[in-house]
């Protein structure tokens, strides 16, 4: 297959801000195309060439793709970096180029899927002492032989930023346009939940349509998105929406993880997909230790506690764990504890579709307990008082609040959804108006005064799940000290777009357009209506949407989280309304 039919598809996703246009492109393209094929372009058009929990990414740095770009080109180095230093894309930086020079010659051959799998396979796998170099010549063969279009979306997929807007969301309707119908779209969404993994749901659905998907199952090696919960502003109501009866379970001032646990080996992810592995080493040999079966998929909340008293301490000191470099050194300075609250597999046995409390049994009896493995703090809940007991309970153990979690037969794991099967309380609720907001960078206006020459300010988004859009919702410009204003040009340049990205939604006109991230977090007075901010657009008022008043950054970057694991548009809705509710 010419990789040209596909840099051309990718350039009609581009010119778009429509979501349904994006779908009928894509449904349109996947039509006709071999399944190992249309595997690689679904990676291809994320940037990548593996599912997000793959732990090697390409890793070419914009300044060697430059190089290359140099190179094929036959321009100066110079010249290239000062036409990166303005547009600040390589990719349209190699097409502007590229496109210049003589054509083509006469060795130079059409480039095929096949060859820019196995090329950036090459780059991939590249390791050693010419390593950089190996990389460099490889991708300049590349773009000696390609078109301009081609040139700009190799540059982007090898430094990740591809800029098509195709969202998850969008590639999973796609498919099912093009594989199924409307009616398996949630069945395809589910098998996509629990794997994690959108090369293979596309690979599976062009071999054998629906019948590939409902084979596909929760194994050992493919996490599983998390479950996520709802918010309410009481304890009462929390407790009247479980109807009467709930388990409340600690909520653990800690670091989320995912432990997959198979033969002799543990593998630990993030909320985001990240692999932990390394972070927690002590971790994963008393999971390997302490499990009575073969293998499991269990999830837990990593939490640092005292070397010396064994109390639990804030979530800043588990995240030291990622910045180490001598590990054995951190493991005994910062000692670590899981509390596991649930369980999605157990040899050969997916669990997500049974209901809690079976769950919650099954996961204590197949663990040995003891300093380093420990099951979280929970209780049967019947009434009010008892609620408000357990509560103040887990604010006593320093913990952020409660998880409460249904006992019926309803109450099954529902990977990658939010949902009142589980609704969280925390500390916040009882001190402020509204708990604390994750949200995306997806602008910066410059500062002045004091920030003059620095960004001053961020414009901060909401995430659509419908849609898979970022709607904005403050500009946030307090609560940053001088080192943090430092340090976000190296954070967020290099994500820095020469236009605003099709899938964002503003009033507002930044200096800088980013594509959404990075993940901050940000407490609120309230919230607002607003004409300018997207959030909700028309829910509450048909020409506004919902903003956060006085906004203020905490001070944490929740680098755990990518961009759509953000607050969501639902949510930020939700909470809108708690304010006039009795609660608050």
């Amino acid at each position: 297959m010419l990789f040209s039919d596909i840099a051309d598809t990718f350039a009609r996703l581009e010119s778009t801000s429509s979501r349904l246009e994006m779908t009928s492109i894509l449904a349109d393209f996947f039509k006709g195309l071999r399944p190992a094929d249309l595997r690689d372009i679904i990676y291809l058009s994320q940037g990548k060439l593996h599912p997000d929990f793959y732990p090697v990414e390409l890793g070419m740095a914009d300044k060697m793709v430059l190089r290359a770009i140099s190179t094929a080109s036959g321009n100066p180095d110079a010249k290239v970096e000062e036409l990166w230093t303005r547009i600040g894309d390589t990719g349209t930086v190699a097409e502007e180029l590229i496109s210049k020079k003589k054509q083509m010659s006469l060795f130079s051959t059409p480039l095929t899927l096949e060859r820019v799998v196995s090329d950036l396979t090459k780059i991939e796998r590249s390791e050693g002492k010419n390593s950089q170099e190996n990389k460099v010549k490889t991708l300049t063969g590349m773009l000696h032989d390609s078109t301009a279009t081609e040139a700009r979306y190799i540059c982007r997929i090898v430094s990740g930023r591809m800029r098509v807007g195709a969202s998850a969301m969008t590639i999973l309707d796609a498919l099912a346009q093009c594989f199924a119908d409307k009616e398996s779209r949630p069945e395809i969404e589910r098998a996509f939940n629990v794997t994690c993994d959108m090369g293979l749901i596309g690979e599976r659905l062009a071999e054998n349509g629906m019948d590939g998907i409902r084979d596909v199952t929760v194994h050992v090696g493919n996490p599983i998105k998390v479950m996520l919960a709802e918010r309410l502003p009481s304890l009462p109501e929390v407790l009247e929406r479980m109807g009467g009866r709930c388990a409340m379970e600690y909520k653990y001032d800690g670091m989320r993880v995912q432990a997959h646990i198979g033969g002799n080996s543990v593998t630990l992810y993030s909320r985001r997909l990240e692999n932990l592995t390394n972070n927690f080493p002590d971790i994963c040999e008393a999971l390997r230790s302490n499990l009575k079966g073969k293998e499991a998929i269990i999830e837990g909340e990593c939490v640092a506690t005292d070397p010396d008293t064994g109390a639990m301490l804030p979530f800043q000191m588990v995240t030291h764990r990622r910045r180490k470099h001598d590990m054995g050194s951190a493991v005994k300075s910062i000692p670590v504890r899981i509390f596991m609250f649930d369980i999605l597999y157990l040899d050969g046995k997916d669990m997500t579709n049974l209901p809690y409390p079976e769950r919650r049994k099954v996961l204590s009896e197949t663990f040995e307990l003891d300093d380093a493995v420990g099951m979280s703090e929970m209780g049967i809940i019947e009434n009010d008082t008892q609620a408000e007991e357990f509560f103040e309970s887990a604010i006593a153990a320093k913990c952020e609040g409660i998880m409460a979690k249904s006992l019926s037969e309803s109450s099954v794991y529902r990977a990658g959804s939010r949902g009142f099967l589980w609704i969280k309380y925390k500390k916040d609720y009882h001190e402020a108006l509204t708990d604390t907001f994750d949200l995306a960078v997806i602008g910066a206006f410059y500062g002045m005064g004091k920030r003059a020459g620095r960004y001053g300010a961020l414009l901060m988004a909401v995430y659509d799940q419908d849609s898979g859009e970022f709607c904005s919702v403050c500009k946030l410009g307090t609560g940053f000290d001088d080192a943090f204003l430092d340090a976000l040009p190296t954070m967020l340049d290099k994500y820095k777009c020469d236009e605003k990205p099709g899938y964002i939604r503003t009033g507002l006109d930044p200096d800088v357009w980013f594509e959404p991230n990075v993940v901050l977090e940000v407490a609120g007075a309230d919230l607002t209506l607003s004409p300018n901010h997207k959030a909700a657009f028309g829910w509450a008022k048909e020409d506004a949407g919902i903003g956060i008043r006085f906004p203020r950054f905490t001070g944490r970057v929740r680098d755990d989280k990518s961009a759509d694991m953000s607050t969501t548009v639902s949510e930020i809705y939700d909470m809108y309304e708690m304010q006039f509710s009795d609660g608050l």
